[in-house]
């Protein structure tokens, strides 16, 4: 358990573009922000960075319009990633970084391997994800759609300039904002994440979906549907098949007569398997053969 601790939410902003060196597309930082919050949540440092590029000398286009940093302005600062992540390590110190969601530390590590050649980030002692913490507070569940930060602020009442988004330390002070309205001490415990081998194991992890029915992830006991009318188990009447990574086969609820197409997706995590089930309505061969007909030109 983490006691007695400062947090850090840092917020990134970075341009996408090709290494002629390393031969490879690299997402580097042009700016860092963040806040420094007491154990109370108090706001009680800030750090504020541009970061002049060093891999490209263009600003992708579409980040110059979401930021509204110019390229001129980061050839001014003179900061180089070695200047700012050598401010931003005493800034951090042995507090708790957190981020929202787990992409800016993904590259933040991207970029400390890049100029440092470290794959791992010697600084950072514990590390917290601030969108599943916040996902898990608010009891949300989509697993469609991740929660949003500017989503989440709009649920806890959290006021905030549509124009102050997409810049890194106004981002980290809304993730703050979020972070302390919903704030659990014992909660949190559960979110915090020693920064040792398993912890880069994780993150590093690439979710993926179960295309292979034999797969040890596949597990029978979800393979079926009930009724969404009457919550009666439905009798599966087709063989499963694989369609756009998920697994499909065709029910029909012998109590209502309802034919549906049962759909299932497993995505393997890191240390388990989210499994996501859908249905669809089942168009019965007389109403296609109508709908087509209807659909024909009339001479």
């Amino acid at each position: 358990m983490v006691n007695d601790m400062e947090y850090i939410i840092l917020d990134l902003e970075f341009n996408g573009t090709y290494s002629k060196h390393r031969h490879k597309f690299v997402n580097e930082i042009i700016e860092f922000g963040a806040v420094k919050c007491d154990e109370q949540l108090n706001i009680i440092e800030t750090f504020s960075e541009l970061v002049k590029p060093q891999i490209s000398k263009k600003l992708n286009s579409h980040v110059s319009a979401l930021t509204h940093i110019t390229i001129d302005e980061l050839k001014k600062c003179n900061n180089t990633f070695s200047h700012v992540m050598s401010k931003f390590r005493k800034f951090l110190g042995d507090g708790v970084l957190m981020t929202w969601s787990n992409s800016d530390v993904l590259v933040l590590i991207e970029n400390y391997k890049y100029f440092y050649g470290n794959d791992k980030l010697p600084f950072m002692k514990y590390y917290v994800n601030a969108q599943k913490y916040c996902e898990r507070a608010l009891g949300y569940h989509d697993k469609a759609r991740q929660l949003g930060l500017s989503t989440c602020a709009e649920m806890l009442g959290v006021s905030f300039e549509d124009d102050s988004l997409h810049r890194a330390y106004n981002d980290a002070e809304l993730t703050a904002a979020c972070f302390k309205a919903l704030y659990d001490k014992d909660l949190l415990q559960q979110f915090i994440y020693t920064c040792d081998d398993d912890f880069y194991r994780r993150i590093n992890f690439k979710n993926y979906n179960i295309c292979d029915l034999k797969d040890p992830g596949v597990d029978k006991r979800e393979m079926f549907f009930n009724c969404e009318n009457c919550g009666r188990r439905a009798l599966r009447r087709s063989k499963w098949r694989l369609k756009n990574r998920s697994f499909r086969a065709n029910f029909r609820c012998l109590r209502c007569h309802r034919d549906f197409e049962g759909r299932i997706i497993f995505k393997q995590c890191y240390d388990h398997v989210d499994v996501t089930k859908k249905t669809a309505e089942v168009e019965h061969k007389e109403k296609k053969r109508r709908k087509k007909t209807e659909q024909k030109p009339t001479e």
